[in-house]
């Protein structure tokens, strides 16, 4: 109930922030001239997947309208904006809270899950466990036209899961990253720091298909790996973290990190120097800055669903307990985003994702399928994972006697949620289950089982679809208020 009662505040205050900051913008516009007028005109996100360089009514551009456009790009939709400075398909769809100001113009969203989480129902191995927890993050974005070229931006990202899940994260079969009290988090997922974004950037529009621009986080997150789990719609439904996590994208929460990138058209290329060292178990509070790891980042997206990229870093020693071991990080990714209708969509991201370790010569490998079926009120995903973990990365060299073997891990996820209601103004409760069947390999079947059976039951509670911006119907604008 504590938990329930703190995530609705939450977002009851943040809505209640949003919805009073409207009511302000909407009193404000009856003296406006009519281009500003036309920022409160709404319809659903798709139609804002519009290239604003591109778009031209009689006189007057959609470049000279305030508004949101993407956080390093006066010239692209926000619709593109993943996690950190990486691309998502133009024709995502966006679940948040609008704030309009004068000057800056601020989004809101996040995602909270109250959960019962048990990792192995039938008890076929030793390693399962079950949990109630409430896994968790808030973001803010807010930004302001700087001249007529430049574009200035902030982010934020909290997260209470070190509260809400605990210090030594939720059950998770076959997931490995970090540790904890001295000792590797094994079929555990660790949760995220208080403070795992506090970002500024700005970028400088050479043209309206040219773009420069830096930004600085601590924490913060380097050009490495596709966005985020938390951030790919893909995954928006699945509460838990993918098991190749820390082969893709567990860089998200870097303290220390410069990025660097230049954009022609619908190409990026951009580069970061960051910290390696994962986040410590101290989650409240700021790591000490460091900059001693780098990668490079190709972005590019063909079409207004697609966005593909491919990236390389080179990670000094990232877990505390290993700390001579250097990680090169391969990722390669294509994701996917259709729109069906107005509130309905299908979102698919395939990523490829390895790890070369220097202290045994080892380059291991992960695959990861996931889907996001939209229906009105009814969502329906999934994910296939597959990848090889060593003996030593499950922490099993007592049971390997002093050989460190590779193994194959396969796990498959189906779940399904429903919309219950808006209980809270442009706020979605969904109720929601999922089972995962984890294929044991062969050696591990005596501490996992042979296919252990993970089942979860939850509420998902997140803002709802973002209206916004301009409609067209029979040559006349359409108020949606």
């Amino acid at each position: 109930m504590k938990v329930l009662l703190i995530s609705l505040a939450m977002l009851l205050a943040l809505n209640a922030s949003a919805q009073h900051q409207h009511k302000i913008d909407s009193a404000s516009t009856k003296a406006m001239p009519l281009h500003h007028q036309m920022q409160g005109m709404s319809h659903p996100m798709k139609d804002t997947t519009i290239h604003t360089d591109s778009m031209d009514m009689g006189d007057m551009k959609m470049d000279d309208m305030p508004g949101m456009t993407s956080q390093f790009s006066r010239t692209i939709p926000m619709n593109r904006d993943g996690s950190g400075s990486s691309w998502v398909p133009d024709e995502t769809p966006m679940n948040a809270y609008m704030i309009h100001g004068k000057k800056w113009m601020t989004m809101i969203h996040g995602n909270i899950f109250l959960r019962y989480n048990n990792q192995d129902l039938f008890k076929s191995g030793q390693r399962g466990a079950y949990h109630f927890d409430a896994p968790n993050y808030l973001m803010g974005m807010t930004q302001r036209k700087v001249g007529e070229h430049g574009l200035f931006s902030i982010n934020t990202m909290f997260s209470l899961d070190a509260f809400l899940v605990g210090n030594g994260g939720y059950p998770l079969l076959y997931q490995t990253g970090e540790s904890y009290k001295g000792n590797k988090l094994v079929d555990k997922q660790h949760p995220h720091d208080l403070f795992s974004e506090l970002s500024v950037a700005y970028t400088q529009q050479l043209s309206k298909k040219t773009d420069v621009y830096a930004s600085f986080g601590y924490p913060g997150e380097p050009a490495l790996g596709p966005p985020v789990f938390m951030h790919r719609l893909s995954a928006a439904n699945n509460p838990d973290a993918p098991l190749s996590h820390h082969y893709a994208d567990a860089t998200h929460i870097t303290f220390g990190v410069a990025t660097l990138g230049f954009r022609v058209s619908d190409f990026k290329i951009e580069g970061s120097t960051f910290k390696g060292r994962e986040p410590d178990e101290f989650r409240y509070g700021f790591d000490a800055m460091k900059f001693d790891s780098y990668s490079i980042r190709l972005s590019y997206n063909p079409s207004k669903e697609w966005a593909l990229q491919v990236s390389n870093g080179w990670i000094h020693s990232p877990e505390e307990i290993e700390p001579e071991q250097n990680v090169k990080r391969f990722t390669a990714s294509a994701i996917h985003t259709k729109m069906l209708n107005a509130d309905s969509y299908i979102a698919t991201s395939l990523i490829y994702g390895q790890n070369h370790y220097s202290d045994n010569d080892k380059t291991l490998p992960s695959a990861l399928l996931e889907s996001n079926l939209q229906l009105h009120k009814n969502a329906f995903y999934g994910k296939y994972e597959f990848m090889q973990k060593d003996a030593d990365e499950l922490d099993l060299e007592n049971h390997t006697t002093g050989y460190n073997p590779n193994y194959n891990i396969n796990a498959f996820t189906l779940g399904y949620n429903r919309q219950l209601g808006n209980w809270i103004k442009n706020t979605d409760f969904r109720l929601g289950l999922q089972g995962t069947v984890n294929i044991s390999p062969t050696a591990l079947q005596s501490l996992y089982g042979t296919a252990p059976i993970g089942l979860e039951v939850y509420l998902r509670i997140s803002p709802s679809l973002m209206k916004m911006g301009m409609k067209h119907d029979h040559n006349m604008m359409d108020m949606n208020m």
